[in-house]
């Protein structure tokens, strides 16, 4: 690889793409506009986050190899003209079928990008403490992107009516273009290529690594905190102390309010202490709030130990993500596959955690994200070796 840069010339539209990245959680409000234009039944709403996160699943390896061929920087492109298309296409044509291909371009794009833009901020960051940082950083922006989606949707029904809902999609379309033009106009050193192709079995063969296996069951077990907390927070708040729907909506907010102020101190400290040494404080601490919340009483204790593990997983994900790469720099780009494929299989964790709920109440789901924890745990005692 050429020379590398820590300027924030190359740095800060690289993070920018991370704002990029969060648009795919505007499927969940959005949802509920395309049920009622459509009048389409629950089960047939229920494909339209499918349509956006399936493509984790099955382009995480294949983006990976090929992106040894077509650079970091010219994948995140790609992504981004993907997402393009998918946001102007209804408005070209408006119904229900271009809904569900704008839907699954976003996740195509949003798939890709999640591949190629974490290892892309190594292009730009030679020191590992600030690719830590880095990551960290970008998950800060991705986690404001979240909070601020559904703001982007409720600006078009205001400005348009809830008919023309659909006008959110190229205001995003428009911010992703602004992003692509910096991108395109930042000079970038590209990473070496590799030489021949790359197979499915090399990528797979990866895992033989204890160190590459370890951390790839860890982002999976992280998402599986992330998604489970998400999940069972408003459930817990109504089952166990009767909250209403109206209040129980409170409790995945607060969540991701903690993950998102927990993600931006990660990002300050990482770049002045060890990953690993941050990792096992907030695991120990994570796993103390899951056992508070199983044994609590209390809803606003129960609220706050919700917050808790938000807070204090928040910052994990980018220490396994970085020690991944910096483990085989040289099969960056494969090992950026192989962690977006564990994403997807991080999303097994909520139907374990509905069928425990049916079998066991409140307490059986917490206990799902108990495993999980415990998984990080171990992880993050065995990591040094990493």
């Amino acid at each position: 690889m050429k020379s590398k840069s820590n300027s924030l010339t190359g740095l800060l539209p690289v993070l920018f793409g991370f704002f990029i990245m969060g648009f795919c959680d505007i499927v969940g409000i959005t949802s509920d506009y395309v049920q009622k234009t459509f009048g389409w039944s629950s089960t047939m709403t229920g494909f339209v986050p499918s349509m956006v996160f399936i493509w984790f699943l099955f382009l995480g390896i294949p983006v990976g190899n090929a992106m040894n061929r077509w650079g970091r920087k010219n994948t995140v492109l790609i992504s981004m003209g993907a997402t393009i298309v998918g946001m102007f296409l209804p408005l070209v044509v408006y119904d229900g079928v271009t809904c569900m291909i704008a839907y699954a371009l976003l996740g195509i794009g949003n798939a890709v990008l999640q591949v190629s833009l974490n290892p892309l901020l190594s292009n730009v960051i030679s020191n590992r403490k600030l690719l830590t940082s880095s990551l960290t950083a970008g998950q800060v922006i991705k986690a404001v992107s979240s909070l601020v989606g559904p703001e982007f949707v409720m600006l078009a029904v205001s400005l348009f009516g809830e008919q023309n809902w659909h006008y959110c999609f190229p205001i995003l379309g428009a911010v992703t273009i602004l992003s692509a033009v910096w991108l395109i106009l930042t000079p970038i050193p590209r990473e070496q290529p590799s030489e021949g192709g790359i197979s499915f079995g090399e990528t797979f063969g990866l895992l033989k690594d204890r160190t590459i296996l370890l951390l790839f069951l860890g982002i999976l077990f992280v998402v599986g905190v992330d998604v489970g907390t998400n999940f069972l927070s408003s459930k817990l708040m109504a089952v166990r102390f009767g909250w209403s729907g109206e209040q129980a909506k409170f409790a995945p907010q607060v969540y991701f309010f903690s993950r998102t102020v927990g993600a931006l101190l990660g990002a300050v400290l990482l770049s002045r202490i060890s990953g690993v040494k941050y990792f096992r404080i907030n695991i120990l601490l994570c796993l103390l709030s899951v056992l508070a919340m199983m044994l609590s009483g209390n809803d606003m204790a129960s609220l706050i130990c919700i917050g808790a593990v938000g807070f204090f997983a928040s910052s994990i994900f980018s220490i396994i993500y970085s020690a991944a790469l910096t483990a085989r720099p040289e099969a960056a780009n494969q090992i950026s596959g192989l962690m977006i494929t564990a994403v997807a299989g991080g999303g097994i964790v909520t139907p374990v955690m509905g069928l425990e709920i049916d079998l066991a109440g409140m307490t059986g789901g917490i206990v799902i994200i108990l495993v999980c924890v415990l998984y990080l745990a171990f992880c993050a005692c065995r990591i040094k070796a990493a």
